[in-house]
């Protein structure tokens, strides 16, 4: 019989991750897909086993108009697109969470698929819309999923997502170890040229006080006027940054040695804090409202 390898603690689901900084081209929904094959290809021969890309990846960012935004986005899971995600998942086995317009008969939402080595595992649809996504999706209806598989439970939110703490506190509740976050963050108003984006701590406050990972692929570049910040970034369950940020400019690959359901220990800070048990549920709904089943921890 096979001797059994010795368990060592906090390896249980240690990987590479990966997130895939680039600038997709509007309208260039071809080269988009095989720029972003490249990219997942290059991160799973370096080790790793979950990528994600940035927000729209397919189609760009930057419309001009609703009837330009309905042809460039694909019908899900059965797109082209996907079709070649799924692909590389497979040859590559690794899971891969990227950021798609998406278009169901008339109807346009900004989504991000999951694929994995077996093929299609879900969609999230953008819930919170930012300035003129509005002229163009329709916000999301399919809640905020949390996705189980073989290397831990996947959460996913995309970009202003981020800016409302319930999004990253219901996927915490419902069991999540990493959320991923496809992003085109742009510069907001009011904020500070020098040091990081606002979206950096952002991040960091949603680990911190969800005590999850979370990992945010920014795109680059300039589209028809609107730069993209970059600065990529991947966040371990205390807060603090363990890689990134990335450049603000250049196509970048930033690797994290994760070990995703370190973020179950991770609830419990000290004997007596538990950041999710501690939460005043007698005063507010256990799922702030939400039709969502809270996981048992």
């Amino acid at each position: 019989m096979q001797e059994m390898e010795s368990r060592v603690r906090g390896r249980e689901s240690l990987i590479k991750l990966a997130c895939l900084q680039f600038a997709p081209g509007v309208g260039r929904n071809d080269e988009n897909r095989e720029r972003s094959c490249a990219l997942v290809a290059q991160a799973a021969d370096a080790g790793a086993r979950l990528c994600i890309l940035p927000e729209l990846s397919n189609s760009g960012y930057v419309f001009n108009r609703r009837d330009e935004a309905l042809e460039l986005a694909e019908e899900i899971p059965g797109s082209e697109t996907v079709r070649a995600w799924e692909a590389i998942a497979r040859e590559r086995a690794v899971f891969i969470v990227a950021g798609a317009a998406e278009r169901e008969g008339g109807t346009l939402y900004n989504s991000a698929v999951l694929v994995g080595p077996g093929g299609y595992i879900g969609t999230y649809r953008k819930m919170h819309l930012w300035y003129e996504e509005k002229l163009f999706f329709e916000p999301g209806n399919h809640g905020l999923p949390v996705f189980p598989t073989t290397i831990g439970r996947i959460g996913i939110c995309i970009c202003y997502d981020l800016w409302f703490p319930e999004t990253v506190r219901l996927l915490a509740l419902q069991g999540a170890d990493v959320v991923c976050i496809p992003t085109n963050w742009v510069p907001v108003p009011g904020a500070k040229t020098e040091g990081p984006p606002m979206a950096i701590y952002l991040c960091m406050a949603a680990a911190h006080s969800n005590s999850v990972f979370v990992a945010a692929a920014d795109r680059v570049g300039e589209e028809r006027g609107q730069p993209f910040l970059g600065n990529s970034v991947v966040v371990g369950p205390d807060g603090w940054p363990i890689a990134g940020p990335a450049g603000p400019a250049a196509d970048e690959i930033l690797y994290a040695e994760c070990n995703l359901v370190e973020a179950r220990r991770a609830k419990s800070w000290s004997d007596l804090n538990d950041t999710l048990r501690d939460r005043r549920t007698d005063f507010y709904d256990i799922t702030l409202g939400a039709n969502v089943k809270p996981h048992a921890f």
